[in-house]
């Protein structure tokens, strides 16, 4: 069971600047999506979540719900083109528009260059690219025929601007939801939808934990001394796709306690 904070309650009734949004999360069962869907129902959001996994969702729904926040949940593969339109559809369908979509899924596939397999290479571009792409277009669209104007955010990685062992890949694809962020700038500005990106660095989530050294590991290489919670991560979300930053857009925030300026390896 998920540990209540009741502070989202208190912070739901000060600020409501969320209030009228409407957002699809995307790989929020758990970890980062799961804190920013929290965060921005907290915040007067009603959100679509989604899963793979049809326990995690529902948890995380029940989890959101008992909160006191609006939100809906729908499992399925974010990679999968038909069903990122039936999330912009269903999230239309329960909430009445979508103004804000983050693409937050995405696979990690650790494997040395010289032996990568085909499939693993697929797998990581299927979803960490083809279903961000897919989710942004969809979403687009949504608002464009809506009005109002919205904002798209992809979940990029430090790994997106610094090498990293047996991460080629995933890197790869990271840095480029960073190009794809700033393409999108010439496109959809003129509908009055941003597109930016967070970098997350080591971050301690429900997966990460379970290396017994992972924290302990980071804490050390990373310069503010530990890594960053998900409430780091969600933080800097929320104000990329917030009334605040209406004016900001083709950017990146790296949210890794300045492990990207010096780099040390956890090796």
């Amino acid at each position: 069971m998920r540990n209540k904070n009741t502070s989202y309650n208190i912070f739901s009734m000060i600020n409501q600047k969320f209030s009228g949004q409407v957002a699809v999360v995307t790989g929020a069962g758990q970890g980062i999506g799961f804190e920013i869907a929290r965060q921005l129902t907290a915040a007067g959001a009603a959100v679509l979540i989604n899963d793979v996994n049809k326990e995690l969702i529902k948890i995380a729904a029940e989890t959101i719900t008992a909160e006191g926040g609006l939100c809906y949940s729908l499992a399925g593969d974010a990679a999968d083109i038909d069903f990122i339109q039936q999330m912009v559809d269903t999230a239309v369908e329960q909430f009445g528009k979508v103004t804000i979509a983050i693409a937050n899924a995405g696979i990690t596939l650790f494997g040395d260059f010289l032996s990568y397999p085909q499939a693993s290479l697929q797998s990581v571009m299927n979803l960490n690219l083809q279903g961000s792409f897919f989710l942004a277009q969809k979403t687009a669209q949504q608002v464009i025929k809506q009005g109002g104007g919205g904002s798209v955010l992809f979940m990029s990685s430090v790994t997106g601007h610094q090498a990293h062992e047996q991460l080629a890949a995933y890197g790869m694809t990271k840095a480029a939801l960073e190009m794809l962020a700033k393409s999108l700038v010439i496109e959809l500005s003129k509908y009055q939808i941003t597109v930016n990106t967070v970098a997350p660095g080591a971050t301690l989530t429900e997966r990460t934990l379970e290396d017994g050294e992972y924290k302990n590991t980071w804490s050390r290489i990373t310069p503010m001394g530990r890594p960053a919670t998900v409430a780091d991560v969600a933080n800097s979300v929320l104000f990329l796709v917030s009334p605040e930053s209406r004016h900001i857009t083709g950017q990146n925030i790296v949210v890794d306690g300045g492990w990207t300026a010096v780099s040390p390896s956890p090796y």
